[in-house]
């Protein structure tokens, strides 16, 4: 047991957070023309800047990283400018942000592709399911398998993306994706991952990819402003492995030498949509007793939940994804135990102001 709580400061590497209420990355949709961040985006996050720290919403490393509409990529310099403006507003609010890197592999579609090519992915195996489209729901096509010649590349533009982001865009560190059915993760997973060069097979080689992002990453901006997030038994994206917990505790031993700012794991509480399916192992506890620095989890917990987490040494800290959306004010919300807004799902992905920066906060409420 610890005498920690949500209001605990906290070290994550080189951050020093206020508070251990963390916002989850989440994907709104409301990037501009040329995937670039908006000023609105800038007012979303602005007003979000009380979150011990804010994790943004997934962001392409790449041009060919992209799986849905009006995502922001941090690889041109339009997008990164717009990434610095939105650092300045939640920096002059006294907050800290880091951008969590992405790319979506096979979970794209020929319409986000340069001149209309294959997504690409560790195999040439199609996930179950459905790509949003201009044109509505069209099934996910079968993605080509990389090259091995290829993979290095995407090595340095996870690399890249992260210099982008903490040298040209001020934010203060980055999170690489490595969960829910994108691409690291289809490399991770034996299900995505059918390759029989040195990055398929056993876990130490499905584990290789992840691994060079990681060390990539960190030797260009400093590992105390890395971390990286995982979903060990997540089911999205049509995702499976034959022996998680083999995959995950090696992975989580060989990320510790790094010394990452935090490990972010996504392990659902029950009913939510990202608890363990039935009979799968749940791991996070397991991570946390491998894992040797600070560690966050993620899952549909409510304050109580994840305070009594904190209490009880589970975690270091929290992330909160949809309570977010509806009250910009979360930790203040929580300190005072008052009543949280009801988000509105309509509004989750792609419009306007409306559902994104019209939720009131306690003061507004209460005038």
């Amino acid at each position: 047991m610890t005498t920690a709580d949500l209001f605990t400061p906290l070290r994550l590497g080189s951050m020093e957070l206020p508070n251990r209420v963390i916002m989850a990355p989440m994907t709104r949709s409301r990037a501009g023309e040329g995937n670039v961040p908006t000023p609105l985006m800038a007012d979303y996050y602005g007003q979000r800047a009380s979150a011990g720290l804010i994790i943004t919403e997934a962001t392409q490393v790449s041009a060919t990283a992209q799986g849905y509409p009006s995502t922001p990529g941090i690889h041109t310099d339009a997008q990164t400018l717009a990434w610095r403006r939105i650092a300045e507003e939640v920096h002059a609010k006294g907050g800290l942000i880091a951008a969590q890197l992405w790319h979506v592999g096979r979970i794209s579609h020929t319409e986000f592709q340069p001149n209309g090519a294959l997504p690409v992915a560790p195999s040439a195996i199609a996930a179950a399911g459905e790509s949003y489209t201009s044109k509505g729901l069209v099934p996910f096509p079968t993605p080509r398998a990389l090259e091995t010649d290829e993979i290095p590349g995407l090595v340095k533009a996870f690399a890249d993306a992260a210099k982008r982001a903490v040298f040209d865009a001020g934010l203060d560190g980055v999170e690489i994706h490595g969960a829910n059915g994108y691409l690291i993760d289809q490399f991770l997973r034996d299900r995505s991952n059918k390759r029989t060069d040195r990055y398929g097979g056993g876990v130490e080689n499905r584990a290789r990819f992840l691994l060079e992002i990681v060390d990539a990453v960190t030797t260009a901006v400093g590992p105390g402003r890395v971390g990286v997030r995982l979903s060990p038994t997540g089911t999205f994206n049509d995702m499976a492995d034959s022996d998680p917990r083999a995959l995950y505790t090696h992975v989580t031993e060989v990320l510790n030498p790094f010394g990452l700012a935090f490990l972010h794991v996504i392990e659902g509480q029950p009913g939510h949509h990202m608890a363990p399916p039935e009979g799968a192992p749940h791991l996070a506890a397991e991570l946390r007793r491998i894992f040797k620095g600070p560690f966050i989890i993620n899952g549909g917990y409510s304050k109580e939940q994840a305070e009594a987490a904190i209490a009880a040494g589970a975690a270091d800290a929290v992330s909160f994804g949809e309570p977010f959306i509806a009250n910009p004010d979360l930790p203040e919300r929580f300190r005072r135990n008052a009543a949280l807004n009801t988000p509105d799902k309509a509004s989750y992905y792609g419009g306007d102001a409306r559902g994104y920066t019209d939720y009131p906060a306690l003061e507004t409420a209460d005038a």
